[in-house]
């Protein structure tokens, strides 16, 4: 795949974007072949863009492989940009249409060696699809919503709200992202995806009507309840230690009673403490959960851990557990079997004895 221009990133020109006209200039120098000034053009914009991609697609993977598109098809048609609309929305124009032509990667498999044979999901209502949690590093340039949006951040990237996005046809994805969770105007959307106004309204409609069953039954609540730190630290602190000393039945207690167990992308999903408490006595390590390691991380702005799984003279990445809270109590437990996530956590391959 074509490189994004050499310049691009360059701090400095970003640092000229202080002052009214500032985009202007860079826009014209850029046009010229200044890289440097186009990098100071697109950066700002970066990380609200690989976020877009990453509800767009569900995996941040498959965001950063479409930034890369989408910073070199920005370059390459620089020159026929005519500045109808801004920069910002002229990229997002482009990073929405190559999420909307981009095939989804292959599901991962289970890592070798493993043992996964759960027993029979009693929640078949719930369907599972292929996602990636995303590591709150991610997040440090995330633009604030606008005001005219309907989700603010912390609701935006939940694991339930982006497994219930993707369930949408592409184009009222698109359309619900833009609209309710980026605030661009009906008239905006429709230019971006070439659509009629009428035609933006009337797909907005039929993805908030997709949505409305799940606010009903409070899996994605229409106004999420505010981040307790403490809290939430507490319930990772007790669910870490109640995991390695193998009491299911305190782990069992930190939950919900109507909690909800996934693993996408694996077809199966278990409902209650009953359920959930005959996965976790059968399922991880053949039941021995203090035979896996835990280590506290954080995704998609919520608590999560990482999964080492026991090996000779050291344990292996296995997996990251995302926890979803509602006070003082775990509403879902979503696990990645997928040790090609690591990396993007900052974290080793394996934990040492």
């Amino acid at each position: 795949m074509t490189r994004a221009p050499a310049g691009f990133g360059d701090s400095s020109a970003g640092d000229q974007l202080d002052q009214p006209g500032d985009e202007l200039a860079l826009l014209e120098r850029a046009r010229s072949g200044d890289q440097a000034a186009f990098g100071g053009l697109v950066t700002r914009y970066e990380g609200e863009l690989r976020l877009h991609c990453y509800r767009m697609l569900g995996s941040f993977h498959d965001a950063e492989d479409v930034m890369q598109e989408v910073l070199v098809r920005a370059w390459r048609h620089l020159p026929a940009f005519e500045g109808r609309a801004s920069v910002r929305t002229w990229l997002y124009r482009i990073a929405t249409n190559r999420c909307l032509t981009r095939r989804a990667r292959p599901a991962p498999e289970a890592p070798a060696g493993a043992a996964f044979m759960p027993p029979p999901p009693n929640a078949p209502d719930v369907e599972v699809v292929g996602l990636q949690p995303l590591p709150d590093a991610w997040l440090g340039e995330a633009a604030a919503p606008a005001p005219e949006a309907s989700y603010d951040l912390r609701e935006s990237v939940s694991l339930a709200f982006l497994t219930v996005i993707q369930l949408l046809p592409a184009r009222q994805r698109a359309v619900l992202l833009l609209r309710d969770v980026l605030g661009f105007s009906a008239a905006e959307t429709a230019g971006l995806l070439d659509m009629t106004v009428a035609g933006a309204n009337s797909a907005l409609q039929r993805a908030r009507a997709a949505l409305e069953p799940h606010h009903g039954s409070g899996r994605v609540p229409r106004r999420a309840r505010p981040a307790d730190d403490e809290a939430e630290r507490r319930l990772l602190e007790a669910y870490t230690t109640a995991w390695h000393a193998n009491d299911v039945p305190a782990l069992l207690s930190l939950l919900r009673a109507d909690a909800l167990l996934t693993m996408p992308p694996f077809p199966a999903a278990y409902r209650g403490r009953d359920a959930i408490g005959q996965f976790l006595r059968t399922v991880p390590a053949g039941g021995r959960l203090d035979q896996i390691t835990l280590v506290p991380v954080r995704a998609n702005l919520r608590p999560a851990v990482a999964a080492y799984a026991p090996g000779a003279g050291a344990s292996s990445a296995y997996g990251i557990m995302a926890l979803t809270t509602d006070g003082d109590r775990i509403t879902e437990i979503t696990g990645f079997a997928d040790p090609a996530l690591f990396p993007a956590f900052g974290l080793p391959a394996r934990l040492e004895r």
